[in-house]
């Protein structure tokens, strides 16, 4: 079968940079749900839609097809009584983007994860970027697998438990409780 719109691609992949060194080989194959659920780049999606089992590919992403250009916005520089103890470079913290004097009642107001770069003695360097952000990155791939997805997947937008779903009979689901217990499967 072909990919396309809602069906399920299992693919094993390496990613690599620009110089071809590793950054992550996909220990666990990728399964993703696909056709714009924003599970995978874009540009992933573009090269696989339409190809079936067995198709390989390296697909070159340049920052802006993957996570970004580096911002130097995202650099803080906070009080070091801010942080709890110990402190250790590499350590990440949730925080919100830099209040730069918008109404911040928009909806980019996610939280960004702050990776701890440098400590001073009264200072804590912080950095918002995603560890890969500006960087070009080739990205491997081997389709494994392909299937439709099922219709509660489609609803929900996303794979559920790669060891496929079993139903249970309808005899013994009373309605809500048997929705209620397909949604602790998440």
């Amino acid at each position: 079968m072909k990919i396309g719109k809602n069906s399920v691609v299992t693919a094993r992949y390496t990613l690599k940079d620009a110089q071809d060194n590793l950054i992550e080989d996909g220990q666990e194959p990728m399964v993703y749900l696909h056709g714009g659920y924003d599970q995978v780049f874009p540009k992933i999606e573009e090269a696989l839609e339409g190809k079936e089992k067995g198709f390989s590919a390296t697909i070159q992403l340049n920052p802006e097809d993957a996570f970004g250009d580096y911002d130097a916005a995202l650099v803080k520089v906070e009080p070091r009584e801010r942080f709890p103890s110990p402190l250790e470079v590499g350590m990440q913290f949730e925080g919100m983007p830099e209040e730069s004097g918008e109404s911040s009642d928009s909806e980019d107001d996610d939280a960004h994860i702050f990776t701890i770069t440098d400590i001073a003695e009264d200072k804590v360097v912080l950095d918002g970027n995603h560890p890969l952000a500006g960087i070009a990155l080739r990205f491997s791939l081997t389709v494994d697998d392909v299937r439709e997805a099922s219709e509660e997947e489609i609803a929900h937008g996303h794979v559920h438990g790669a060891h496929g779903h079993h139903h249970d009979d309808d005899e013994d689901d009373d309605g809500a409780d048997g929705e209620y217990r397909s949604h602790q499967l998440h």
